[in-house]
C-alpha cells in the first residue's frame, strides 16, 4: 500500500507542476499582467497543500458524524448563490460566491458533500439497500436536491457528473441495475426536455453534431480546440508557442487547457496524461479495495471516480465527442476551487491509506458483496 500511495501522491505532483506551467503560456494573454493568472493560481496551490495536509491527519471515519451537517451547508450555498448581492453571476450563470476579492464555487466543495452523504447512508443502510426505500427512493431524493439546484444555476456538466458517481456508489452498495436504469433513464428525459425547450442549449447540441457548419459561433471553440490538437501533431509546437491561446481558442487556461497542451507538448505528451489518469483510478480502487470499513471503501471510490470522471468528460468535450460542458481538468486548469477540493480529496484518500487496511482479497469482497445475486 506504501508503493501505491507513494505512486498516486506523484503522479497528482506531476500533474499539478505540469499545470502550473501550461498555465503559464496558456494564461500570458488573457490579462495585461502575463503572470496573472499563475500567481493566483500558486496561492491557492499554496492553500492547496495545507488542505490535503490536514485532511490527510483528518481520521475519515469522523466524517460519518459531518456527513449531514456538511451536506445541508453545501446545500445552503447553492442557495446561495442564486441571491443578488451574495451570488454572482458571470457569462449568464449563478456559480460563484463573493468574499471581497475572493470567488469560490460551490458547485466544487458539493461534489465531496455528495460523496461523503451517499457513503455514509449506504454504509449505514448496506443490509436494506435493496428495499425501495432506502435503496431508490430516499437516495435519489438526496441527489436530486443537489441536481435541482446545480441545474438552476445552471451546471448541466456538474450535475451529470455528480449523478453518474452518485449512482455508481449505490450500485457498488448493492442496488439492482434495474431501477437504477430506469430512474436515471427518467432523469435523462428531464435534461433532454430542458434542452429542447432552450434554444441557446440547442444550439449547442447542433453545433456539436455539425461543428463546420456552426464554425463561427458555437462551434468556434469546439473547431479550434481540435485544430490545437492538429497543429500540435507528435510532438509538439514547443512549450510558449502556441497559436490558440491567442484569442483564437476561449477558455484556454481553464476547460479548455488540454489541447494546450496537446498543441505544445504535442500528441505523445497527451497521451502520456491520460494514461496518468488512468493510472490515478486504478490506485484510487487499490485504495478503495483495502479501507478498513465500508464507508471509507465507499468514499474512496466516490473520489477516485469524481476525480477520475471529471477528467474524462474534459478530455470527450474538448475532443468533441460530447457536446460542450464547463468542466475543468483535475490538478490541471485554472481555478482555485477546484484544486482545494481536489487536494481535499487526495488528503482523504491518503488518510484512508494510512487509518488501516484488511487484506485486499476481503475487501474486494464486500465492496462487491451480492453483486452476482442483485444483477
Amino acid at each position: 500500500m506504501r508503493k501505491t500511495l507513494s505512486l498516486f501522491i506523484a503522479i497528482v505532483l506531476i500533474l499539478v507542476t505540469l499545470g502550473i506551467l501550461i498555465l503559464a503560456s496558456a494564461s500570458s494573454t488573457e490579462h495585461e499582467d502575463a503572470g496573472h493568472f499563475v500567481i493566483r493560481q500558486l496561492k491557492w496551490l499554496a492553500v492547496a497543500i495545507c488542505t490535503a495536509a490536514v485532511a490527510a491527519r483528518f481520521d475519515y471515519r469522523l466524517y460519518q458524524k459531518l456527513a449531514i451537517p456538511l451536506a445541508l451547508l453545501s446545500v445552503l450555498s447553492l442557495i446561495l448563490v442564486r441571491i443578488p448581492g451574495i451570488g454572482s453571476c458571470i457569462k449568464g450563470s449563478w456559480r460563484w460566491l463573493k468574499f471581497g476579492s475572493l470567488t469560490v464555487q460551490p458547485s466544487e466543495f458539493s461534489k465531496l458533500a455528495i460523496i461523503m452523504l451517499f457513503a455514509w447512508w449506504i454504509a449505514r443502510n448496506q443490509r436494506r439497500i435493496d428495499e425501495l426505500k432506502r435503496g431508490i427512493l430516499i437516495p435519489f431524493a438526496m441527489l436530486g436536491i443537489f441536481a435541482v439546484l446545480l441545474v438552476v444555476e445552471p451546471d448541466f456538466g456538474t450535475t451529470m457528473l455528480v449523478s453518474s458517481v452518485a449512482v455508481s456508489m449505490m450500485f457498488l452498495g448493492g442496488v439492482s441495475i434495474a431501477p437504477l436504469l430506469l430512474t436515471g433513464l427518467l432523469g435523462l428525459l428531464g435534461v433532454l426536455i430542458m434542452i429542447f425547450q432552450n434554444p441557446e442549449r440547442m444550439s449547442r447540441i447542433l453545433a456539436f453534431l455539425d461543428p463546420q457548419k456552426y464554425e463561427q459561433d458555437k462551434a468556434w471553440q469546439l473547431v479550434n480546440s481540435l485544430r490545437a490538437f492538429a497543429g500540435g501533431e507528435i510532438v509538439g509546437v514547443g512549450f510558449g508557442n502556441s497559436m490558440q491561446k491567442y484569442d483564437y481558442l476561449p477558455e484556454a487556461h481553464t476547460d479548455f487547457i488540454f489541447p494546450i497542451i496537446g498543441e505544445e507538448l504535442g500528441l505523445i505528451t497527451a497521451l502520456i496524461v491520460v494514461f496518468m489518469y488512468v493510472v490515478l483510478f486504478v490506485l484510487g480502487l487499490r485504495i478503495a479495495f483495502n479501507a478498513r470499513n465500508d464507508f471509507g471503501r465507499f468514499v474512496a471510490f466516490g473520489i477516485t471516480l469524481m476525480i477520475t470522471t471529471q477528467a474524462l468528460i474534459n478530455f470527450a468535450v474538448v475532443t468533441g465527442c460530447v457536446p460542450t460542458k464547463g468542466l475543468a481538468l483535475p490538478f490541471i486548469s485554472y481555478g482555485g476551487s477546484s484544486l482545494v477540493v481536489s487536494a481535499a480529496m487526495v488528503g482523504i484518500l491518503i488518510n484512508i491509506a494510512h487509518t488501516g487496511c484488511h487484506p485486499a482479497s476481503a475487501a474486494s469482497r464486500n465492496l462487491f458483496k451480492d453483486r452476482v445475486r442483485k444483477v
